[in-house]
């Protein structure tokens, strides 16, 4: 049994280690400083329209993997657009339908979004798979980014 829920302030070592993990992964294109993560779980805790974060945990307690949610309004979409912004499940734990509940569990979280969209990288195609199993699509974008000291 696997139960999804909401980040607690409980989790901030499980997180900042799994961003971690996930910042060292062919999931991503570059690291980031750890004090993101840090900057991320205060605001997650002390609550954010702009983000959410659920947390997949084992019948024993232990966390094994979390979705890091974007929220933003979309003109193009005529809605709430819901970024997964970062998934990740532990190695050990992978191919065993946690990141397919951990997707459901936005879905439900989430069910008037008029829009869901992530980033893939092409190193990882299990996860572009799996997405694609899921329902998401391919987007003819290019991002482009410009990042500001905060």
């Amino acid at each position: 049994m696997l139960l999804i829920r909401s980040i607690r302030a409980d989790d901030r070592a499980f997180f900042c280690d799994a961003v971690r993990t996930f910042y060292q992964s062919p999931a991503v294109c570059h690291a980031i400083p750890p004090h993101h993560a840090e900057r991320t779980f205060d605001q997650l805790v002390q609550g954010t329209p702009y983000a959410d974060c659920l947390i997949a945990q084992t019948d024993d307690g232990k966390p094994v993997g979390y979705c890091l949610l974007g929220l933003t309004w979309s003109n193009e979409a005529g809605g709430l657009c819901v970024w997964l912004e970062e998934l990740m499940v532990n190695a050990d734990c992978r191919s065993m339908g946690i990141g397919r509940k951990l997707i459901a569990a936005v879905h439900q979280k989430y069910p008037h979004a008029a829009r869901f969209r992530l980033e893939v990288t092409d190193e990882n195609p299990r996860a572009a798979a799996l997405y694609r199993a899921l329902g998401f699509q391919d987007l003819p974008y290019r991002q482009m980014t410009m990042d500001c000291d905060a």
